[in-house]
């Protein structure tokens, strides 16, 4: 079975996720209304959206699963009723205007899988005044955490594996956002709202958002706990919060500091948390001071995602402004099939045209074919 299609078997086993959204559409959907599922999936949103009573359903999904959907839909009676748009949202057209958009674009934090990116273009190309969204507003929570078990993916690369000095990629480690499940008893201190993620729309939105956590016990501080909770629609909650009896099987991300620092109760520690939705960036703060009105910092660290990525210098430097660019071999043959994708050619003489023009470039017609394929399935209708 593919892995995709399991991934989406785990989505559907979330009984948790299933009965929220269920609740939802079913309190937002009404009779007649036309809805958008956006990054549908298997299309269960919109199958929902359907049994609401939606008078159509525009289903929009970039991977091949839109295939399943399709059969999906046709399975339960409502193919006719669902229109399938394989695309990327942002480059997708669909012939009118939505009552309602819905999605489950939230990750482990609820900004990865581009719900500000996708669902503000959404917004602002498809959905009728007086529109509604789900879901309709996502807050971000953080909590100081102790997890040895996590923490040792950083201390790893300062082991020296093998023998050998790997400390370089330690600063990596420590730059990263880890996918892990907490629970209860990782946290040191209460949890806090950091603030509402900009869901709305905006030019390139960002987030800024602080908490003071006071330590309820003794411990160790390995780093920061990320979830999001989000109201989908008026009473109706869902929220991947390790403190959430009712949480979904998503899991939270991890932040960790440079090293290990010794808490005790009533210790202080502000937690400050800074994302770049569209770039994927998140940067943190966490300053430790001990209890009491005159309490001695003993911890300040800083850690972003962009230092945690493997840019090669090379990459850096074809962004810079002043850099003037040459396309490369690939580029260039690119450039020959989206010319000859005129409306006038068949695939067949694409591909043994670009091959004619790129002999450096592809050793048989099979590879000259496999790369037209490529541009092909991304650019051509």
């Amino acid at each position: 079975m593919s892995l995709i299609v399991d991934e989406h078997r785990q989505y559907l086993s979330d009984e948790p996720r299933l009965a929220a959204f269920r609740a939802a559409i079913e309190a937002t959907v009404r009779p007649g209304d036309t809805v958008l599922d956006l990054a549908a999936g298997t299309g269960i949103l919109g199958l929902m959206a359907c049994r609401a009573g939606a008078r159509h359903v525009y289903a929009i999904e970039c991977g091949g699963i839109i295939g399943l959907a399709r059969d999906v839909a046709a399975a339960n009676g409502c193919g006719d009723r669902i229109t399938f748009v394989q695309e990327l949202s942002t480059r997708a057209d669909l012939p009118e205007g939505v009552d309602v958009i819905v999605t489950d674009q939230m990750g482990r934090f609820g900004f990865e899988a581009g719900l500000v990116e996708y669902l503000a273009d959404a917004r602002r190309r498809w959905l009728a005044p007086g529109g509604r969204v789900i879901p309709a507003g996502v807050e971000l929570w953080a909590a100081p955490v102790e997890h040895a078990g996590q923490w040792a993916c950083v201390e790893f690369w300062r082991s020296r594996p093998g023998g050998f000095d790997f400390a370089a990629a330690g600063r990596l480690a420590a730059n990263t956002g880890y996918p892990v499940r907490l629970g209860p008893g990782h946290l040191l201190g209460p949890a806090g709202c950091l603030g509402p993620l900009p869901i709305a729309g905006g030019e390139r939105p960002a987030f800024h958002g602080a908490i003071r956590s006071v330590a309820a016990r003794d411990g160790v501080l390995h780093g920061v706990g990320g979830w999001f909770s989000a109201e989908l629609a008026p009473g109706v909650g869902l929220s991947n919060s390790p403190l959430d009896p009712r949480r979904i099987g998503r899991r939270n991300v991890f932040f960790p500091i440079d090293h290990p620092v010794d808490v005790r109760a009533g210790d202080r520690i502000d937690l400050t948390i800074r994302i770049r939705p569209i770039e994927m960036v998140v940067s943190w703060q966490v300053v430790v001071t001990e209890a009491g009105p005159d309490g001695r910092e003993t911890g300040r660290f800083r850690g972003s995602t962009f230092e945690g990525m493997l840019v090669p210098p090379d990459e850096l430097r074809r962004t810079d402004p002043a850099s003037v660019p040459v396309l490369s071999p690939a580029g260039d043959a690119r450039r020959s099939i989206l010319g000859l994708c005129d409306g006038r050619h068949t695939l067949a003489e694409i591909e043994a045209e670009v091959y004619r023009r790129h002999p450096d470039l592809f050793d048989s017609p099979g590879r000259a074919s496999a790369f037209v394929a490529e541009v092909m399935t991304r650019y051509a209708t």
